[in-house]
């Protein structure tokens, strides 16, 4: 189990990740074409994408860690996932219809949401509705991301593909061995994400996850190397480029979230000149197809004392 304190610092974060030919979070209501927001051309990936590779990562960091079981896992039966717990808090219990209800006595309940948060690393990180049949209860989590955006506008290229075999005899008859495929790909793209870090969620005595602080670098691993771990031929080249985070003196914070993330600016690099994304440019600029093409400045004047700047690598 998980022996470290709960967290006791609000933090909130910034962080950067770029694509190179590669399609970073596909919509399969739209052919699985990079996500897009249809009126600034801005590509998407959604919390649900960087929460998943975050379990990844702690799944492979972690394999048999004991508090870093992954509860949402490829193939997982949640139903069985909440029996452990009931087969843990309360052996005796093994009817299916009293499993479908969290046992009157509140203690107990709680007891079993607890092992839960216990056992597994992402519920205690991100919460979990678990009444699904076999009730275990509900937590919300202290970590929880936004949507990452592109920082500027994106264009999503479909591209064909040839496959040297055919499905059946049929196809290799009538097409020679060759089929054809469409793979979705943005050239180049640099996405940002806010992410944010309570500390009340986190702790006990609010009814929280118990997610402490050695879960906290390990959340700020996943997300500096997560995508090392995380390569296919679909999602090209992708890679954590920065991660700002912002340390509170206090469980509920020293300063509003959105004005620390109003420190961290972004801007276009070209020739010795740059100019802030979203203010215009002069002469001709090119399209940016690296991460050297932009530049990330925080802005740290009047920072109140009480609000520490940390960068992992």
């Amino acid at each position: 189990m998980n022996s470290s304190a709960a967290v006791q610092n609000r933090h909130e974060f910034v962080l950067y990740f770029d694509v190179t030919n590669g399609n970073p979070n596909g919509d399969p209501d739209a052919g699985n074409l990079p996500r897009l927001d249809p009126e600034t051309n801005c590509g998407l990936v959604t919390d649900v994408a960087l929460k998943r590779k975050v379990r990844n990562y702690v799944a492979l960091a972690r394999p048999d860690m004991p508090g870093h079981e992954i509860y949402m896992s490829e193939g997982a039966t949640l139903n069985n996932q909440h029996k452990k717990a009931w087969s843990a808090v309360l052996p005796d219990v093994t009817k299916a219809d009293e499993l479908k209800k969290l046992p009157k006595e509140e203690a107990k309940s709680r007891e079993l949401t607890r092992w839960m948060c216990a056992n597994f690393w992402d519920i205690r990180a991100f919460g979990a509705v678990m009444t699904t049949g076999v009730n275990a209860g509900q937590v919300r989590g202290p970590v929880q991301f936004s949507f990452a955006r592109s920082v500027e506008q994106i264009l999503p290229l479909e591209i064909a593909i040839t496959r040297m075999a055919a499905t059946t005899e049929a196809d290799a008859e009538a097409k020679g061995g060759r089929t054809m495929g469409r793979k979705h790909i943005v050239p180049y793209g640099l996405y940002r994400a806010h992410g944010y870090v309570s500390a009340p969620l986190a702790s006990h005595a609010v009814k929280g996850t118990g997610f402490s602080t050695a879960d906290l670098e390990l959340l700020w691993e996943a997300l500096c190397n997560m995508f090392d771990h995380d390569r296919s031929a679909a999602r090209g080249e992708m890679s954590t480029r920065k991660l700002i985070v912002f340390r509170h003196a206090s469980a509920l914070g020293n300063a509003q979230a959105q004005s620390l993330f109003d420190r961290v600016k972004t801007f276009r690099v070209y020739q010795g000149s740059r100019h802030e994304i979203g203010s215009p440019a002069t002469g001709n600029w090119p399209v940016a197809r690296k991460w050297e093409d932009y530049e990330v400045t925080i802005d740290r004047d009047g920072l109140p004392e009480t609000v520490e700047i940390i960068e992992p690598h």
